[in-house]
Order: structure tokens, then C-alpha cells, then sequence
């Protein structure tokens, strides 16, 4: 068991997302998505200001430009981010005019600035846009203004610019007569400098000024900005190697995700890890101050929840950010009554590796590996694989369904009708479930949204709206009420009216009265009897072939529309979205009622836990190798991570990690989880990035020692290495405590190896440093790492 327990650890699912050389860091830290107040720049450095650029250039951010209120700004003044303080920046050459709405990028040891609106605001004279480059050169602070030959673009203000492959990039603005949505791009490098217009392919941004842009993954990203009529909350991307536009939909998915920010103009984005912030700006006449976040993975909006303790910066429009290391900066800006400001704030980002548990369950369904369950779907009895845990967790009426036909099977077994099998990765499921008011097509698509929470309906056809795409949403809806899976039907109504339109809303007319929808059926009359939408729609073909039934109704709705619902039954009309999603499901799943359904048991110490096997295949590359080779003498698997056995405490923190993606549990568990990742082969390292934030934020002079010990048990060098600079910056503390007279005589020796290796502080470090670090180590693992790893374990 030990060998056969040692060659699956070594298959690891994906180790290019697994950082096993991850190590503890010594705090203090900053707590994760905390805004922090900074020191304010004062007048005698730099007046406050708006519509300036903020870059950063290694440990420093440098802020050029803009306007104070009065008159445009040209100076250059500079915060170190290590010592925490403002200064001005000493130049030589000659500086751009003073000017503002202007692009400022960094390349190399370089800053550009392009562009913008100079002249004197105050005396309105003078005033015009500018298509001039200078370049700063961060090591001797010299200003150098490019010469160009050839075509040129037309100065411009408010426009985007950004760096990619040795060129800068710039990105339509304000011209002074109209919004431009032209490219140009230029090499940064080599003597020739010359301007070249790009020719743009694919769907292009609206015409607009005072946006932000962010470059990520090969891409430039543009969000919202001032367009006029056709001001839109949209993001765009435009890919630097075919010159490709393309707006980021994912309205055709039908997933739990938030709704976009809301359309606005001088608001700043950066990215950062997986991410684009996007923050401030002036959106319909407010000034918010949340704080936006959307996963280039996942392709989701969220608002960020930030930490209880925050200095939260007001709304503002026309500030600067700029990321340096793990933190994003904003700088000055517009606030209430058209004031500028001269503050800077902190936000402590995130680097979490990202939530597996959708991908890893969707993976699962996909290969179709350990299902014990087969669905006969329709009238033709369509055979569909699943697995009995995913379905009796996210579906009441599945849970019952497969109840009743369990109890159905152990009957005729019992009768000798049938001989009962022992599982194999290769048997087809015994147990049979039968969903004959069920469309294949329909129920497909529902499985999928049961293992990632997420359907596409224009996997067969791109067009959200089309006829065929809203009906087949229109039947997914139906079998959702059948199901009992109200936060789907909530999605699939939402979807139904975001693309009704005059091409479909008569079939969904009479779809959603022939299934007896009568919610959807209410918002197909309400369409069709609009001023707007009723003279066309009547006259059409195909109203004209509608069933007698419908067509009176409409025409009594349009003569005698229904009074107008209150402002509580209007909002209940536009179908909240409520109910549960997988993680919700899955944690109620497995601490009640998942027992019965459970096909393999965990032995950790003396104590058996109930679990499934489709559930932590799915998981983890352990278990999947484990139930591919050999089914477990009495299915029942013995539980250590590498040469331990974990507290009870601590594999119950493991399992909801598995079954739900939690990550919060306490100190003492995370020791025991921290090599976890590794051992079991999860498809990242998250949970250990958790475990080891959780032991840097927690462990303390009081319990130091028994850190040591643990870590020193289960051969944890980081961590024993961590709890040995722990209790020399600490010694004073530790040493008298009566835990370290009883410590083994090598560990003792440890500590004075440490002391003797590791100058003394004259300042103690905090003795419980803020949690959450500087950088949470990446999903990437160097091969040399990998390979080192591999030959250890060896």
C-alpha cells in the first residue's frame, strides 16, 4: 500500500500551476484588499492636481502633469514606496509644456509622455493639443523630445497609450472637435523614428476620450469612457499580433457572475496577476468608490469586498494609478465640488492561484470517468452518464429520483432479479434513473450547469437571440422548475429577456404558453404590446399564423394593458436571481445528507469519514490514480499526508476544501494541510498559498515552539524554518517558556545554530505581523524547481 500510495503522489495533475518551492516569509504584512492611506503630497513638492499620469519605475512611482485648479502642470515629482515619502524630481533638458489629459508609459529604464492639452487655462489663451514625445530617462533624469519624419498622428488629448513588443501604442482621444478611434504605434527601440498608422480589424471601440487602457496576455484592454450616445459599460480587447478587436461578451453564458461596472469616464484600470481593477471615474453623474475586479480567466466581474479596516479613498475622476509589486497606488484626482487632491492611497492586491473546484467537476463530466449513475433521457430513452453525489447535491428531485431507483435495484437484488457488481473504472453504473419528461439536448446542457454552474446556449449557434437558442433556454428554463434548481431558471429568465426581440418574441410567445411559463409568457405580452413594438410585430407573417388563443389575448392586452404593478411586484417580475450555487450546494452536500450516497469511506487515526469517489477523483490526482488502478479492500482508504497522519480537525478542513473550494481554517490545520497540494496532486497549489499566509499571519511567541516541533515531525523545512527566525527575532519571549526546556536536543541545537547564523534586530519585528503577504508565490513552477522536487522525492 505504502508503493503503491508513493507512485500516485508522484503523478501531480498539473505541475506548471504547482509552486513547490513556495516558501514562508517573515511579516509583518499587509492585510489583502485593504485600502491604506499614504502620506499626502504636500504643496511645497507638488500642488494637488487631476487629469496628471502616474508610472512606476522599480521601487517608485512617478506622477507628471495636470492641472491644480488654475494653471497646467509640468513638473515631476516621485514617491518612494520604501521609504514612504514624497520629493520633487530633478531633471535636465528640456521638459514638455505643462499639460494634462496626456499618456505617460514606462519602457525599460524609460518614461514616455504623449500628447495631451496645453496652454493656459486660466487666461483661456493658447490652448490646443499637442502630438509631441519626450522621452525621460529614469538613471540621469534627462528630458529628450523625439524628431519624427513622415506622417504623424493628429494631436489629440484623453486617449489611451500602452507598450507592447518594444512599441508604444496609442489609442484614439479627443482631437478638439471630435472623439477619434484611431491607432498609431511606433518602435521605441533603433534609431528610425517613425509613426505608423495601424490598420484596425474586427469589432472597434465607439469613438471616446478619458478611458484607461491595460495590457495583459498579449492584449490591450479598454473599459467604458466618454462616447457620447454611445457611452457603454463594454470591454473591449485588442489583440497587438493580428490587430483584432474584439468586445468581451459573455452575456450568452448563463452563470452566477456580477453585472459590469457602470458605464463611465475618468476612471483608472490596471492589471495585476489574473486581473483587471478598475476604479473611480464619474459614472452617470455619481462618483463611486467601490473598487471593481475582473478574472481574465473566469471573464467575471466582481466587487470587491475590502477589509474591514480600510481608509477607503473618496469617488474621484481624472486621478492616476500604478501597480508596484503587490499594490496598486492612486494618486490626486477630482473630488466633490471640483476639488483637486493631493492624497495617495494604498490597495494591498491578491494573487491567489485561482479556484479549481468548477474546471476540476467539469473535468470529470467531460471524461466521464467513475460515473455510477445512468440517466435514460426522454421518450427515447437517451442513455446520459453522471455521477449520483454531483446530482443529489445540486438537484432535490435528482436526490430523490436516485433514492427511489436505489431503493428499486437493492430490491431486485435482494430477489435475486439481479446480481449485484463491485465497482471497476471500466463497469458500466448498475443504478438506472429514468427522466423521460426530459429533452437530451436540454438535460445535457443542465448537467453541465450542475457540475460548473455555468451553460453556453450558442455552443450550436452564435446568435444569443436566435429562435432556435431561445427556445432550447426556453426548455432548459422548464426542466429547471422540474428539477428544483431555482437559481438556474432565475439565470435562463434573465437570459430569455436580455435577447427577446421582434425576430423571436412570438415563438417564445407561444413556447412559454404551450410549457405553461407563465412568467416568461407575461414578458413576451408585455413586448409585444409596447407602442414601439406592437404595429410591426402584427403585421408581420408570422403573427398571422399564431393560434387563435394567443392572438386574443394580445389584442385584449393591447386594448385593456393590466394596471401597472407596484414598485415590490415590478421588481419581483424581473426574476431575482435566487438559490443556491455549487459552492453553496456542495457545502450543505457533504455536513448533511451526502453520507448516504457515500461509496468510499476515510480512515484518518481511529475515525472513519463518509465520501464519494466522483468527488475526490475529480479533485485530486491521488484519489483519480488510486480508484484507476485498484478498488481499496473494503473501500476503505487509509488517510496521511507525506509521512503523517493529519488531525481529525485538519482532514475535515481538507475535505471542504475538496468538496466546496473553503479555504479558511485554523492555524494548527494549515501546518498539517501546508504540503497537501503536493502530496495529493490538487490540479494548483491554493490551498497551500492559504495554508502558508494563514501560519505567517498566526504563529506568535506563544506558540512557536510547538510550530517547530510539528514541523520538524512531519519534515516541513519551510515551515521549521520559518519558526526558527520566529524565535531568534523573539528569543527574549521564547526562552522562558516552559515548552522550550522540554524540546529534543537537536532542535535545541537548531535554535542556536539560528541565532548564531542570523544578526539580532535592534528593533523587534511585530509580534503578529498583519496577514496576507507581499506576493503570494505564483502558479508557476520553474523547471530546475520541478525537477529538483521530483529527484528529492526520489
Amino acid at each position: 500500500m505504502h508503493n503503491i500510495a508513493k507512485m500516485i503522489t508522484e503523478q501531480l495533475r498539473n505541475p506548471n500551476e504547482l509552486d513547490i518551492s513556495l516558501r514562508m516569509e517573515f511579516g509583518p504584512f499587509e492585510t489583502i484588499h485593504k485600502w491604506k492611506r499614504m502620506s499626502e503630497c504636500y504643496e511645497f513638492v507638488g500642488a494637488r492636481r487631476s487629469k496628471h499620469t502616474a508610472v512606476a519605475y522599480k521601487d517608485a512611482i512617478y506622477v507628471f502633469g495636470g492641472d491644480n485648479g488654475k494653471s497646467m502642470l509640468n513638473d515631476l515629482i516621485r514617491f518612494d514606496i520604501r521609504e514612504k515619502s514624497w520629493t520633487k524630481t530633478g531633471c535636465m533638458g528640456s521638459p514638455p509644456a505643462p499639460r494634462y489629459h496626456h499618456s505617460a508609459v514606462v519602457h525599460r529604464s524609460s518614461m514616455f509622455v504623449f500628447g495631451g492639452y496645453t496652454g493656459d487655462i486660466l487666461a483661456n489663451s493658447n490652448l490646443t493639443n499637442k502630438n509631441d514625445l519626450f522621452e525621460y530617462k529614469f538613471p540621469n533624469a534627462q528630458w529628450v523630445q523625439w524628431k519624427f519624419t513622415g506622417q504623424e498622428p493628429v494631436p489629440r488629448s484623453a486617449h489611451g497609450a500602452a507598450v507592447y513588443d518594444d512599441k508604444l501604442w496609442i489609442f484614439a482621444g479627443y482631437d478638439g472637435n471630435a472623439r477619434l478611434n484611431d491607432m498609431w504605434t511606433c518602435n521605441l527601440v533603433g534609431e528610425n523614428h517613425q509613426w505608423e498608422k495601424v490598420e484596425q480589424k474586427g469589432e472597434c471601440p465607439p469613438t471616446c476620450c478619458n478611458f484607461p487602457v491595460a495590457v495583459a496576455r498579449n492584449k490591450m484592454f479598454v473599459f467604458s469612457g466618454q462616447s457620447g450616445a454611445k457611452i457603454t459599460n463594454a470591454l473591449f480587447q485588442f489583440d497587438f499580433e493580428t490587430h483584432t478587436w474584439s468586445r468581451v461578451c459573455t452575456e450568452h453564458l448563463l452563470r452566477s457572475a456580477g453585472p459590469a461596472p457602470a458605464r463611465r469616464y475618468g476612471h483608472v484600470m490596471v492589471h495585476h496577476a489574473r486581473h483587471l481593477y478598475v476604479f473611480g471615474g464619474a459614472a452617470d453623474s455619481t462618483l463611486p468608490s467601490d473598487l471593481h475586479c475582473y478574472d481574465l480567466d473566469t471573464q467575471m466581474w466582481s466587487v470587491l469586498q475590502v477589509a474591514t479596516d480600510s481608509q477607503v479613498p473618496s469617488g474621484r475622476l481624472f486621478h492616476a494609478g500604478a501597480v508596484v509589486g503587490d499594490a496598486m497606488y492612486v494618486f490626486g484626482g477630482t473630488v466633490d465640488n471640483n476639488v483637486r487632491s493631493g492624497d495617495l492611497y494604498r490597495f494591498q492586491l491578491s494573487n491567489y492561484p485561482r479556484c479549481t473546484l468548477h474546471d476540476d467537476f467539469g473535468r470529470i463530466l467531460k471524461s466521464q470517468q467513475f460515473c455510477d449513475v445512468t440517466l435514460l433521457v426522454g421518450a427515447e430513452e437517451t442513455p446520459v452518464l453522471a455521477h449520483q453525489a454531483m446530482l443529489a447535491a445540486r438537484s432535490q428531485y435528482l436526490r430523490t429520483k436516485i433514492k427511489e431507483s436505489r431503493e428499486e435495484l437493492l430490491r431486485r437484488i435482494e430477489a435475486g432479479e439481479e446480481e449485484p457488481t463491485e465497482f471497476s473504472y471500466k463497469s458500466q453504473p448498475q443504478l438506472v434513473v429514468r427522466l423521460p419528461e426530459a429533452t437530451p439536448e436540454a438535460f445535457r446542457m443542465i448537467l453541465n450547469y450542475i457540475y460548473t454552474d455555468k451553460i453556453d446556449p450558442t455552443e450550436k449557434d452564435e446568435d444569443p437571440a436566435s429562435p432556435a437558442t431561445m427556445l432550447l433556454v426556453m426548455e432548459v428554463l422548464r426542466l429547471a422548475l422540474r428539477l428544483k434548481i431555482p437559481r438556474l431558471r432565475g439565470l435562463c429568465a434573465r437570459y430569455l429577456r436580455a435577447n427577446l426581440c421582434y425576430g423571436n418574441v412570438l415563438q417564445a410567445l407561444h413556447a412559454a404558453h404551450q410549457a405553461n411559463l407563465s412568467c416568461i409568457k407575461e414578458y413576451c405580452l408585455r413586448f409585444v404590446v409596447k407602442d414601439y413594438n406592437f404595429t410591426p410585430i402584427v403585421m408581420s407573417a408570422e403573427f398571422e399564423q399564431m393560434e387563435q388563443q394567443l392572438m386574443v389575448e394580445v389584442i385584449r392586452r393591447r386594448q385593456q394593458p393590466p394596471a401597472k404593478l407596484p414598485a415590490a411586484a415590478q421588481h419581483d417580475s424581473e426574476e431575482e436571481i435566487i438559490g443556491t450555487n455549487l459552492e453553496q450546494d456542495m457545502c450543505v452536500f457533504v455536513t448533511s445528507g451526502g453520507a448516504e450516497l457515500a461509496d468510499v469511506r476515510l480512515r484518518v487515526g481511529f475515525s472513519l469519514r463518509p465520501a464519494h469517489r466522483s468527488i475526490l477523483a475529480a479533485r485530486a490526482a491521488y484519489f483519480e490514480a488510486m480508484f484507476r488502478s485498484f478498488s481499496p479492500q473494503d473501500n476503505i482508504v487509509n488517510i496521511q499526508i507525506c509521512d503523517t497522519i493529519p488531525s481529525e480537525e485538519a482532514f475535515d478542513s481538507l475535505l471542504r476544501y475538496m468538496y466546496y473550494g473553503d479555504t479558511n481554517m485554523p492555524t494548527e490545520d494549515s501546518l498539517y494541510l501546508f504540503q497537501a497540494p503536493i502530496y495529493y496532486g490538487f490540479t494548483n497549489n491554493r490551498l497551500q498559498v492559504f495554508c502558508k499566509h494563514n501560519l505567517q499571519s498566526n504563529v506568535s511567541p506563544d506558540n512557536v515552539v510547538a510550530i517547530l516541533q510539528a514541523a520538524d515531525r512531519m519534515r516541513a523545512a519551510d515551515i521549521k524554518e520559518y519558526a526558527l527566525k520566529m524565535i531568534v527575532h523573539h528569543f527574549e519571549l521564547v526562552a522562558h517558556q516552559d515548552s522550550i526546556r522540554t524540546l529534543a536536543q537537536p532542535l535545541l541545537v537548531d535554535i542556536i545554530c539560528a541565532l548564531a547564523e542570523e544578526p539580532r534586530h535592534d528593533t523587534p519585528l511585530p509580534l503578529h505581523p498583519r496577514s496576507l503577504p507581499s506576493s503570494s508565490s505564483g502558479d508557476t513552477l520553474a523547471d530546475e524547481d520541478y525537477i529538483r522536487y521530483r529527484t528529492n522525492r526520489s
